[in-house]
This record gives structure tokens, C-alpha cells and sequence, in this order.
């Protein structure tokens, strides 16, 4: 018989028994509270009590990124934001959403322009219009040189010979030169709008892949004017860019930026919760700060005079003006 310290092994072994089962029945216990905890509360793991969302963002994700941050840190709730990149701006992550229809992957949409989130109401992609929520507003403007004493006078003026070859636009099958464009003809009529651009392609403008890389070839001098969006602009200049902008007068487009749950989500549920902050005053202060947002007109009695588009008509003829722009504007 082998001792250790006084005590032999028969008495070590009988004394381990209790200890060992006593041992088995806690983990079986905090087994069975943990499978318990799961089965009861499948909400702490998936649906609408999950504690991580994904965001498709068509807002600039220079802008967009620390606001989403912020919501982390202050709710412990983790944001996978999916960006969408300046050639296909907002169009590309329309089409995810389309194409996800069935199962979307996403829990909230942040968009920066009208026609889209029409758009996916109309194909039912989103299932409830009462979940789409706007707010701010930026526009369309010409943006010309600091030192220019020569510019258009509205964007009927950009199909003039005299600025032949020296006008800039970004591709107009993506982001809000398509909606500019859209929106045109439900005002102008398929005639005059036909008739307007393809006057536009014949002067052969720069076609970019954003409206940010319009204004910097103004700012570089090999366009003397660019059809662009107001805090396009408002970057340059902070950048000390040598640009402008000047007012589209009755042609221009007001632009809100667009929330939508994407997924029905009740009051105070994560996917709210964001929804709420992103709408919050504090979140449009500090967008129109940083320009990304144009300011609040100060006498709201002269609402901005731009386009009124009839968006149903817009919707409806969607891919039939898109194959149109895009014959007339690639050839």
C-alpha cells in the first residue's frame, strides 16, 4: 500500500469519489442553464434582440463611418457596414437589396437620394413605405473655377457650343446624376428631354465615375463647368480646391438622405435604436457641418424652386429611360 503525506491510496481514491461527482453535477448544471438560456431566449442570438446590425451606406463613408461608431459605443450594439463604391453610387447597393429581396441581409439602408427607395418600395423589397424616413437635403448644382467671370446660367445653358468639350458629369447610368437625369424627363416630357440630352452628348462631355473626380477637373482647369452635388463641392473647398458653386436655378433636385428598416423592427430594437440616431438632431447638425448636408434655408416661406418630378412615372419607367441614357450617352 502506497501512502502520500500519512494518507494511503485507498483513502485518496474513497475520498475523490464525492469530489468528482460533485464536480460532474456543477458542469452538468451550468450545461443544461446554458442550452436552457438558448432555447428559452433565441432572440439573444438571432431576430430582433441580436446585438450586431448590418447597414448598406450609400451616404460617404467618410462621413457616415464615425456617426456609425459612435452608435457602437455608446449601445454596445456592433454595425458591419457595407459601402457603396462612387462608380456605381447607390444603384449598386439598390440592386443587392433587389436581389435579396426574398432574404435580406441587411437591417437598415442608408441612402442619399430619392429615386431609389421609391424604387425598392415599388418592387417590394421594402415591404412598407412607412419605414422609409428622410431627412436633410442636399442639391444639385454647376460647379465652375473660383476666378470664373464666364459660366452657364442654369443647365439648360451646358448643351451651348461654347462649352463644347469643357463640361463635366458623372456617369449618368449611377447615383444622383441617373436621378437628375430621371427626374428630368418626368418634368421636361420624353421629347424635350430626349431632345436636351442628346444635345448634352454632343458636346462631349467628361463622363467620370463620381461626382467628387467632376470637380476636381474643374479645379484642374480641363472642364470650365461640371454638373455636380452640393457637398461634392463643399469637400473640395475644405480641400482648398479653387472651385464653386452656383445655383441649377428650376432644374436642380433637392436630395434627402433616406433611412429605412429594411426588416419590420419594433420600437426600441437595435435596428430603431440606429434608425433613431441617425435621424437625431445631433447627427444632422454635424452633417451639415462637415458639408455632407446643405444648411436649413433661413426663410422657409421661399421653399427651393427645382424640379417637382412625378416619381410613380419615374419608378414605372425606370429601365426603359435607363436603356435610353444609356444609348444615348455610350453610344
Amino acid at each position: 500500500m502506497i501512502a502520500f503525506g500519512g494518507v494511503s491510496e485507498t483513502e485518496i481514491r474513497r475520498r475523490s469519489i464525492p469530489v468528482f461527482k460533485t464536480v460532474m453535477a456543477t458542469l452538468l448544471l451550468v450545461v443544461g442553464g446554458a442550452m436552457v438560456a438558448v432555447w428559452s431566449f433565441p432572440d439573444l442570438i438571432r431576430g430582433e434582440g441580436t446585438r450586431s446590425l448590418v447597414v448598406y451606406c450609400s451616404q460617404d463613408q467618410l462621413y457616415a463611418e464615425p456617426i456609425l461608431e459612435r452608435f457602437r459605443v455608446t449601445t454596445g450594439i456592433k454595425v458591419s457596414a457595407v459601402y457603396d463604391s462612387e462608380a456605381v453610387k447607390t444603384v449598386g447597393l439598390a440592386n443587392r437589396l433587389l436581389a435579396e429581396r426574398a432574404q435580406p441581409r441587411c437591417d437598415v439602408w442608408w441612402g442619399n437620394e430619392p429615386l431609389r427607395p421609391r424604387q425598392l418600395v415599388a418592387l417590394g423589397a421594402i415591404s412598407d413605405a412607412s419605414r422609409v424616413r428622410v431627412f436633410g437635403s442636399r442639391h444639385r448644382v454647376l460647379v465652375v473655377p473660383e476666378s470664373a467671370t464666364r459660366h452657364p446660367r442654369s443647365i439648360r445653358d451646358l448643351t451651348n457650343a461654347a462649352w463644347r468639350g469643357r463640361v463635366s458629369i458623372a456617369n449618368p447610368l449611377f447615383g444622383s446624376t441617373s436621378t437628375h437625369l430621371h427626374a428630368l424627363r418626368s418634368v421636361l416630357g420624353e421629347g424635350g428631354w430626349r431632345t436636351w440630352c442628346e444635345a448634352l452628348a454632343a458636346n462631349q462631355p467628361f463622363i467620370e465615375d463620381g461626382n467628387s473626380q467632376v470637380v476636381r477637373r474643374v479645379a484642374r482647369g480641363e472642364a470650365w463647368v461640371g454638373l455636380t452635388d452640393s457637398d461634392d463641392v463643399s469637400a473640395a473647398r475644405r480641400e482648398s480646391l479653387p472651385v464653386r458653386a452656383l445655383p441649377c436655378d428650376s432644374w436642380t433636385l433637392d436630395m434627402p438622405n433616406v433611412v429605412v428598416l429594411v426588416k419590420p423592427a419594433s420600437t426600441g430594437s437595435p435596428a430603431s435604436q440606429l434608425a433613431d440616431h441617425i435621424l437625431s438632431p445631433e447627427v444632422r447638425i454635424e452633417l451639415v457641418r462637415q458639408g455632407a448636408l446643405d444648411p436649413d434655408p433661413v426663410d422657409r416661406s421661399h421653399p427651393n424652386p427645382g424640379l417637382k418630378p412625378d416619381w410613380p412615372r419615374v419608378v414605372r419607367d425606370l429601365d426603359t429611360v435607363t436603356t435610353e441614357i444609356r444609348r444615348i450617352f455610350r453610344g
